[in-house]
């Protein structure tokens, strides 16, 4: 057949497009209302196939694999239950610019309206979390669907697509016409817009860059490093975007998320001129909107012109990829009058990781774990977390020093943690693969550890067992103190389930029995999830609920 025209199904087309489009790894809990794709995936030795125990579960395998390698995850299931389940991974990747393309049987297209067997209409479902949705209603538009949902969901800003597949159109047989594969391009800023940024920068004595994922998905953390280097700029990473910046380095300030330290977030504060790059200035990284203001110079960089001025006016706003701004931006060549401000602000930060300014005992306290794994892994792992209080002390005392190795989400989704490190492991074999997770959120995720040992995906999980949803206690004390009510969680024997399933499960309660378990655990062939028992009056960081109860009852 010519290579771009050939006669098959639509069921064929949908697994063309994928092999065309350089997918190897594609995400399902199988369902008959795509049968005859999984068939043809069966034909296709090029591209595995992922069967997890739950579309959520599933859906945050392909959130984190997008992450960890670039390409879009593919994740596949059955019309509105198996829809329903796999939405929190689309908003998921949604909100972090994630390219993923979600495919979903849908009813027989006869059967439309009539409220059929598990019928939902699932363009309109996801309409609001997902970048482009639409349903392929002719087998022959197939390629041109498909080929195009893949470009929607790289080109820009990244983000889902999804797809509803009517199963009668799926072994429909038509002429097909392939396109060729998704190329990107980088978008420049103008010369006149460098020389405004360049003329803002001439007049700032306080500069400081606010670097996002935007950095991330353009590659271009060189670029940054190159850029902020040249002309002694500091670096922020904004939410959950810390490997976007060598942490070790002299001019990298600190992290911009949950419970920062207030020394940390004067920094922004004191800053004249803000370079904003790949960063939409979230909630969580401007602190409720409340560090940024108006006295200040904005020079916001972001590939997405909905992006520019959404939530603060800028001085110069650029529609730019930010590899591409940012190498533009290398003619600039300032002379620094900030040294003092730079040295000031990095003592502030490299202050915040002084372990000894915590209470020490003998039992494995989570500042005491990070620096074991600190100390103990590779500098090319990658760590990927959940959502919870627990992630505080890695945010807080980890220093990443490699580009891509830090994968978490930033909509905060519970369950996130271990099936995106089974993602980001399929895309890495290579590489250490370290899951953080709390004993609320593993719960939620907790059976793709089967997952896990069935393929063979040898990632290392650390539970945070306090026995309690940790954060949302942590609120109830702050607004109504000694009222706990839904949030104490009960004991769940987690490493002998671990064991169970044909995993390696630990259970430690000593610093030294946890470095010893996770030096065997890096050499291990097969998952190994290490319990760690942690105290539930440290609610977090810096506070007990005791401390929270004091201060409020102070208050009052």
């Amino acid at each position: 057949m010519p290579k771009n025209k050939q006669v098959c199904t639509g069921a064929e087309a949908i697994v063309e497009c994928m092999k065309r489009e350089q997918i190897t790894n594609v995400f399902c809990v199988p369902g008959e209302s795509y049968l005859p794709v999984l068939d043809a995936l069966y034909d296709e030795p090029t591209i595995q196939l992922i069967s997890a125990r739950h579309e959520g579960g599933a859906s945050f395998m392909a959130e984190g694999y997008a992450k960890a390698c670039g390409k879009p995850g593919v994740v596949m299931a059955t019309r509105g239950v198996g829809a329903a389940n796999l939405a929190i991974g689309v908003h998921t990747a949604y909100q972090d610019s994630t390219p993923m393309v979600v495919l979903l049987g849908q009813v027989h297209r006869n059967f439309r309206g009539r409220e059929g067997f598990q019928e939902v209409d699932l363009a309109r479902f996801f309409s609001h979390i997902a970048k482009w949705t639409f349903e392929i209603n002719e087998a022959s538009r197939v390629p041109e669907i498909v080929q195009r949902a893949f470009r929607v969901a790289q080109s820009g800003r990244p983000g889902p697509v999804v797809l509803s597949l009517p199963e009668d159109m799926l072994p429909q047989t038509a002429k097909m016409e392939f396109g060729i594969p998704f190329h990107r391009s980088r978008s420049h800023p103008s010369e006149e817009q460098v020389k405004e940024i360049e003329a803002c920068l001439l007049q700032s004595e306080k500069p400081l860059i606010i670097a996002g994922g935007g950095v991330k998905l353009a590659d271009a953390e060189q670029a940054l490093l190159t850029f902020a280097s040249d002309n002694s700029i500091p670096v922020m990473a904004a939410f959950r975007r810390h490997d976007v910046f060598p942490n070790h380095h002299s001019l990298y300030v600190g992290h911009l998320g949950l419970g920062v330290n207030a020394d940390i977030l004067q920094t922004v504060k004191e800053a004249d001129t803000i370079i904003a790059v790949g960063t939409r200035l979230s909630e969580i990284t401007t602190q409720d909107y409340s560090i940024i203001h108006q006295d200040q110079t904005l020079l916001h960089i972001d590939i997405h012109e909905d992006t520019i001025g959404q939530v603060y006016p800028p001085e110069v706003g650029v529609v730019a990829d930010a590899k591409a701004a940012l190498e533009s931006l290398s003619t600039i060549q300032l002379t620094p009058v900030w040294q003092h401000w730079i040295h000031r602000r990095r003592k502030v930060y490299e202050q915040t990781l002084d372990l000894h300014t915590f209470q020490e005992d003998n039992e494995v306290w989570n500042k005491q774990l990070i620096t074991t794994l600190q100390t103990i892994l590779p500098e090319d792992a990658i760590i990927t977390n959940d959502a919870g209080n627990f992630a505080g002390w890695l945010h807080t005392f980890y220093q990443f020093k490699k580009r891509k190795t830090y994968v978490g989400p930033t909509s905060g989704a519970m369950g996130y943690g271990m099936p995106a490190a089974l993602g980001a492991k399929l895309a890495h074999r290579n590489k250490t693969v370290v899951s953080l997770v709390g004993d609320g959120g593993f719960m939620m995720t907790m059976q793709e550890l089967e997952t896990a040992v069935r393929y063979q995906i040898p990632i290392i999980i650390i539970v945070f067992n306090n026995n309690m949803y940790g954060t949302i206690r942590m609120h109830q004390e702050i607004h109504y103190p000694h009222k706990p009510i839904g949030t104490e969680l009960g004991a769940v024997p987690f490493a002998l389930i671990a064991s169970n399933m044909g995993a390696e499960g630990y259970k430690v309660q000593h610093q030294e029995s946890f470095q010893r378990v996770l030096l065997k655990a890096l050499q291990s062939k097969v998952p190994t999830l290490i319990e760690v028992e942690t105290d539930p009056e440290q609610i977090s960081v810096s506070e007990t609920i005791d401390s929270i109860r004091k201060r409020s009852k102070q208050s009052s």
